[in-house]
């Protein structure tokens, strides 16, 4: 028993290290030219504009369901008039930028999985590099990039679809014109509530694209392989980046003592 919890802890911390070594080389490789500009804006497109119609829609349901919620809390005290504000914050500073890394690593991460690992076992990645393309910075690197700089933009799609949403459903309810519910929703919100929990999305981005491009890249065993990497890209990447949350809130409490209240 002792032998195989040895074993297991081994190599577990064999793929740690193994991930770590490939997001730090994707890392520096960004800087590094070659800079597949056409290719990277191909990305953008693959995985951020076509990831955009699931985000608003998403965003326009969760913006409804947490209008309801909270009227139902606040009308217990009379502070119907704080619903919007109460959403404005809630979705800017946690819940838009969560759902939305959450969502995109499945949709984007199982994509990214999928992909490279059906190009690995049909071996078009050694094709690649047998015509004397770089494989990790063609189809790696620029994914990295695409991902970087489409979740924030994307994070942004929801907390706007969400306000929509909060918007519907007041003024199904109460009638609330919108000039008076994005007053109250912006009153209480500033950029320092925005920035750095939009920014914040950028290293989502980062976690979605290593692991997954990571997981593709090491597919084994066919297409029974290529399902598997599909799966785990999504379970790691969701996994880790509600793990990283928990540090970056921590992190952004520190550097901006304003978004903790103090």
């Amino acid at each position: 028993m002792l032998d195989r919890i040895g074993v297991l802890t081994l190599a577990f911390l064999s793929t740690v290290g193994e991930v770590s070594s490939f997001a730090l080389k994707a890392a520096r490789e960004v800087f590094i030219p070659p800079f597949e500009f056409r290719e990277t804006i191909r990305q953008i497109y693959e995985l951020g504009v076509r990831s955009a119609p699931l985000i608003a829609v998403s965003g326009l349901a969760v913006g409804v369901v947490l209008s309801m919620h909270t009227r139902a809390s606040l009308e217990r005290f009379g502070a119907e008039a704080m619903i919007p504000a109460g959403l404005a914050i809630a979705l800017v500073r946690e819940t838009g930028p969560l759902t939305a890394g959450l969502l995109l690593s499945g949709r984007i991460g199982a994509g990214i999985g999928a992909e490279l690992g059906a190009m690995r076992v049909t071996e078009q990645i050694d094709a690649l590099e047998a015509s004397a393309v770089d494989a990790f910075h063609y189809l790696v690197v620029t994914r990295v990039i695409a991902c970087v700089i489409a979740v924030p933009i994307l994070t942004t799609v929801m907390n706007f679809s969400g306000m929509l949403g909060g918007f519907l459903a007041e003024t199904i309810s109460t009638g609330m014109s919108i000039q008076l519910y994005f007053n109250r929703a912006f009153s209480l919100v500033d950029m320092t509530d925005y920035i750095p929990a939009t920014v914040k999305t950028m290293v989502f981005g980062f976690i979605i694209a290593t692991i997954s491009s990571y997981l593709g890249f090491t597919t084994e065993s066919g297409t029974e392989g290529v399902g598997r990497a599909s799966t785990r890209s999504v379970v790691l990447s969701s996994i880790l980046i509600i793990v990283s949350n928990v540090v970056l809130v921590r992190l952004i409490f520190f550097i901006f003592p304003k978004a903790a209240g103090g």
